[in-house]
């Protein structure tokens, strides 16, 4: 078992992945697009970024991470999907900061390709849209972040986002307001160190067709 922590905060563990790879399965259903192209926010250890490429009409996956030495733990097969990442010719690790990166007014998501758009971003990078890793991250979670982001998609295209919490209305509010319709996931699985169930959410907002 693989557990990551940033100070004291614990960021996931390779005994609970049900959530990561909920993201990918509850985005990339919303997807409309055949061949699609994809971001995922936050690399960790890959589950959501392994669950993409089990698609077979994935086109791309770019994979943002703002901790360089996370990308080398993949690149130098130090993790048990980092061989899966790094050998797939759809996938590109790319060290950056996500929420910069989405409100910069100069640039995209690709560094390669400032003007891209993509069929979906999935972001898990923070505890949930109410406790970020850094308070810096808090205006992602505000009318103007979330339409920052959706500068970045192709009409029709899917954000989706991951949360350890269950569902926040003034969260699900804020996706209605700015994307032309949203749904919360609850995904439950077993939790063995209480002996009991925990839940996360994924909500999924897609943007005009």
């Amino acid at each position: 078992m693989l557990e990551v922590k940033l100070g004291d905060d614990f960021l996931m563990s390779s005994r609970f992945t049900t959530g990561e790879i909920a993201l990918a399965e509850h985005g990339l259903a919303a997807v409309q697009a055949a061949q699609a192209d994809i971001v995922v926010g936050g690399l960790g250890l890959g589950y959501t970024a392994a669950a993409v490429l089990a698609h077979g009409d994935v086109h791309s996956l770019l994979v943002i991470e703002a901790l360089d030495g996370v990308i080398d733990w993949h690149r130098k097969g130090l993790v048990p999907l980092g061989a899966t990442l790094t050998t797939d010719p759809r996938c590109r690790l790319v060290h950056g900061d996500f929420f910069a990166l989405t409100q910069s007014n100069d640039g995209g998501l690709d560094p390669d390709a400032p003007a891209r758009r993509f069929h979906a971003v999935l972001v898990d990078i923070d505890h949930s849209p109410r406790h970020v890793l850094d308070s810096r991250h808090g205006a992602f979670y505000e009318a103007e972040g979330l339409r920052c982001v959706a500068r970045h998609l192709h009409p029709g295209g899917v954000f989706a986002l991951w949360s350890n919490e269950l569902p926040d209305e003034n969260f699900q509010q804020l996706l209605d307001a700015v994307f032309a319709s949203s749904q919360a996931h609850v995904v439950r699985f077993d939790n063995p160190y209480t002996g009991g169930e925990s839940a996360n959410t994924i909500y999924v907002a897609r943007v005009p067709a």
